[in-house]
């Protein structure tokens, strides 16, 4: 963990207290914001985030337990529940709707033994809790225990102290919903290790993953009473497998203000792992040393950004958000090197350098989360994209959407290639670059089998795809968790195409950069000028009907025909020549803003505010996302606007509140708004930190008269990647009301990509 330390760049001056701004618990209970209540369905009200201890982009998170299951959209905890069974070394994908895997859990009690969760569970309040980054705890009134817990990039310490003399046992349960894993314990020793073996969902659904969790516990205390239980049966017998609700237990008598404390160490690759990551990461029981080496950690990786502003709630809601951008992807080696083999049976190599990742929710990450750190950390992106790169030489193609270490084609679209795209033209290579262009090549053209189809690999429709140009009403696309969706499809490869379409310009592959950039235009295939929106279509190029715009659509990926219409980031200036010209393009979003039919919880609408800076007024961006950082976030457990998806829905606010956001990852360039806070310092990797200062007429100015970048008038409302990675100054007049004059003209607006045939 200290190595991690070395990785992020040194804060100016002393570090901050950035840490109490973070609150642990935001998104843990239903979104009650606008477009939640509107368009949202089901868990997509729900943030779905934990309040997770542990390192950024750590291995495993530990987080109070009020859920036992791994079930699908079933996070570890809930603010509303009000039972508590236990702590939970988890490898949730936070704020998603997926499943938690491999995850250990321990559960002190005392009084008799029980085993079954009904019995042990406890009233907790969280009037009791304290929730940080770095540090968690909770009292438990039912068994007079004080429990606390921290953690580091692959192991943690929990500490558990008596209010009154008693026996008290720890139980440890490998959360397996499908009876299976092993338990063993050793009383002697004071030690219990096991493992809970991964399971796929989507493509492959229960499949064995190829790997397991494994988990090692030892107790500082010797001389317990040790033991083992299944299905609520307690055995004295060392150990257990394959049965349903097991576990083990050992045992103590304590006295009142006597700590019982427990290091635990995880691996995805074995126990023996396990032990040597403990081994490494946790020397000793200094319980309140390594709580403050762990704040450390988090103090310098918030202090990156460090911002000014009177309003406290502003920076409790910003430095929350960015401690969610932290949590994935994943890291997945152990401290030597060894990692679980991308679907790989249960194979385990060893790295020569680096680190390998996963958990890439895909999807939803490559808008925003990714290009953060692209311009935070871009070794760790590196990283990052080396690891996908392993994905395909493993399996034998690129993955979609890679998580739990498996192929999943999760979702739509191809986004793989459009992350290691904006990772290359930002770049970041210091890979194997015509190794990453072969496998993202082969995802665009090549058809998989059918059985590495079923398999989860390649993309979902191509053939079809390849054909029209479009994917047709007639292709339902069987062979997928998400069927039909086919005019988001359409859109979202159309992206990717044109993602890939600028490496290969890179590398110098004409006939593929032509034939990629036409494919790219496939959106003009699904937009019916009649309407001015796009439509489902069928092979013989009739339109479906009735047109219902505003109503969620199969052809549409968890959204409506105006929703989706705006997804064409590669080409905004087409899509507003579609459209009629730029006034049209600005009607549409005043269109789609006035009837409240923006939803900020689905992330294809993420870019949407900024699209206004493709228009004659982009002081509609300041207002709309002014708006939308007002209303689709706050304070408190109920303060995401549905599913963080692995931090999208926090890197949208990260970025909004400094002023600028990547509407495309490829092209480098970043849309400017108004930033929330006074003044901003970013530290980044090399070269000066960047600085950006609001000089405001009011304290509430918010539209953008005028912006200088290192002193010099600047008049583009857009940002470019290469001069911010250098540092400077960027210098912004607020106003409090529109000015109507700034970057207006369509010479200062960003453009899109030049495309053949228009």
């Amino acid at each position: 963990m200290l190595a991690l330390l070395g990785l992020l760049p040194a804060a100016v001056g002393q570090t901050p207290d950035l840490v109490r701004y973070v609150q642990p618990l935001s998104g843990t209970a239903a979104s009650t914001t606008v477009a939640a209540l509107k368009h949202g369905e089901g868990t997509e009200h729900l943030a779905n985030t934990i309040p997770a201890v542990g390192t950024p982009f750590g291995m495993t998170q530990w987080t109070p337990q009020t859920r036992l299951t791994e079930v699908k959209c079933q996070a570890p905890y809930y603010f509303r529940d009000t039972l508590l069974t236990g702590f939970r070394g988890s490898h949730w994908l936070s704020g998603s709707c997926t499943q938690d895997y491999g995850s250990v859990t321990i559960m002190p009690i005392t009084g008799k033994l029980r085993t079954q969760a009904a019995a042990y569970a406890t009233r907790f309040s969280h009037q009791t809790e304290t929730t940080t980054p770095a540090y968690y705890q909770v009292t438990l009134p039912k068994y007079q225990l004080r429990a606390e817990l921290t953690a580091t990039t692959r192991c943690a310490i929990l500490q558990f102290t008596a209010t009154q003399t008693d026996s008290l046992y720890l139980l440890v349960s490998p959360n397996s919903d499908q009876a299976k894993g092993f338990v063993q314990v050793n009383a002697q020793k004071g030690e219990i290790q096991g493992y809970n073996p991964v399971h796929r969902i989507y493509q492959g659904w229960g499949q064995p993953a190829g790997f397991k969790g494994y988990f090692l516990v030892q107790v500082e205390r010797l001389g317990g009473r040790g033991g083992t239980y299944s299905g609520g049966q307690a055995s004295p017998a060392v150990s257990v497998q394959n049965r349903k609700d097991i576990g083990a237990f050992l045992g103590f008598k304590v006295k009142k203000g006597e700590t019982l404390r427990v290091r635990v160490g995880t691996s995805f690759s074995s126990l023996e792992g396990a032990r040597r990551n403990l081994a490494s990461e946790i020397k000793d029981w200094n319980f309140a040393a390594l709580t403050a080496q762990n704040k450390l950690v988090w103090e310098k990786a918030l202090a990156q950004i460090q911002v000014e502003t009177p309003q406290e709630r502003d920076k409790r809601i910003f430095y929350t958000a960015l401690y969610h951008t932290m949590q994935q992807p994943r890291l997945y080696n152990d401290v030597d090197g060894t990692y679980p083999v991308f679907a790989g049976n249960n194979q385990n190599k060893k790295l020569a350098k680096g680190s390998y990742y996963d958990d890439f929710s895909m999807w939803d990450i490559y808008r925003a989360e990714l290009p953060l750190y692209e311009l935070l950390r871009p070794a760790l992106v590196n990283d990052w994209v080396q690891s996908m790169i392993m994905k395909g030489q493993a399996g034998g193609w690129l993955p979609i959407f890679p998580c739990w270490n498996s192929y999943t084609s999760a979702m739509i679209g191809d986004h793989g290639t459009a992350f290691i795209a904006s990772a290359y033209t930002k770049g970041i290579r210091s890979y194997d670059v015509p190794e990453a262009y072969r496998l993202m090549r082969q995802n665009a053209f090549d058809q998989a089998s059918p059985d590495d189809y079923r398999n989860g690999k390649g993309r979902r429709a191509l053939a079809s795809y390849s054909k029209y140009g479009f994917v047709p009403l007639e292709d339902s696309v069987q062979e997928a968790f998400h069927k039909k969706e086919q005019v988001s499809r359409t859109l979202e490869y159309g992206y990717d195409d044109y993602a890939l379409a600028q490496v290969a310009k890179g590398l110098g592959k004409t006939a593929d950069y032509e034939a990629l950039t036409k494919r790219s235009q496939g959106y003009r295939q699904v937009f019916d000028p009649a309407v001015g929106l796009v439509r489902g279509r069928h092979a013989d190029g009739q339109w479906y009907s009735p047109f219902r715009p505003d109503t969620r659509e199969s052809y549409i990926t968890e959204g409506t025909p105006r929703q989706y219409t705006f997804y064409v980031p590669q080409n905004v200036p087409d899509l507003a020549r579609l459209m009629g010209g730029p006034a049209k393009l600005e009607a549409a979003l005043d269109t789609l803003f006035r009837r409240n039919e923006y939803w900020h919880g689905n992330e294809p609408g993420h870019q949407i505010p900024f699209m206004y800076n493709y228009t004659a007024s982009p002081w509609k961006t300041q207002q709309q996302v002014r708006r939308i950082l007002a209303e689709e976030y706050s304070d408190g457990p109920g303060g995401l606007s549905g599913n963080d998806d692995a931090g999208q829905m926090s890197a949208w606010y990260v970025f909004a509140a400094l002023g600028f956001y990547p509407l495309d990852p490829v092209s480098n360039q970043y849309l400017l708004c108004a930033p929330l806070f006074d003044r901003i310092n970013i530290q980044l990797p090399v070269g000066k930190p960047l600085e950006i200062i609001c000089h405001k007429a009011t304290k509430d100015a918010a539209y953008i008269a005028a912006v200088k970048w290192n002193g010099k008038p600047y008049p583009y409302n857009y940002l470019q990647h290469a001069d911010l990675v250098q540092g400077g100054k960027l210098e912004l007049d607020l106003q409090p009301l529109p000015t109507k004059k700034w970057a207006t003209d369509q010479k200062s607006w960003p453009a899109g990509v030049s495309m053949k045939n228009e």
